[in-house]
């Protein structure tokens, strides 16, 4: 992976659990113990739904899926967009690719500079 693209970081705990997005304190009470990139793993599709009442800034209709990673056997759930151009049904296998802008900055209400606009989308395969 490129250096100037950041990781999908999943966070790993003592009793072998990962959780996407990282939480300082794991299912156990325990505090990570390591990461997990997951954009160097495949996704299956659990569900998707695709919401044409969004918020400013992001494109519509927008389709978001719940997809689950197995890192070395550990379930890992996360929910994103799919690429604008790609439709999907339960049981695809998919692929996180950076995206740079996740929505339009200027849209909002709030200072452009104050967020995030990258994250990661899902990719069909």
């Amino acid at each position: 992976m490129s250096d100037d693209i950041p990781p999908m970081e999943a966070y790993r705990y003592p009793d072998g659990s990962i959780t996407y997005p990282g939480h300082p304190v794991g299912p156990d009470g325990e505090e990570p113990v390591g990461t997990v990139d997951l954009s160097d793993y495949t996704a299956t599709v659990l569900t998707w739904t695709t919401s044409t009442a969004t918020p400013p800034g992001v494109r519509a209709p927008n389709t978001l899926a719940i997809v689950e990673f197995d890192v070395d056997g550990e379930p890992v759930r996360a929910i994103g967009q799919v690429t604008d151009e790609d439709e999907v049904e339960i049981g695809d296998e998919v692929e996180p690719v950076y995206c740079e802008e996740l929505r339009e900055p200027g849209a909002g209400i709030r200072e452009p500079a104050s967020q995030d606009w990258d994250g990661y989308q899902f990719k069909p395969l």
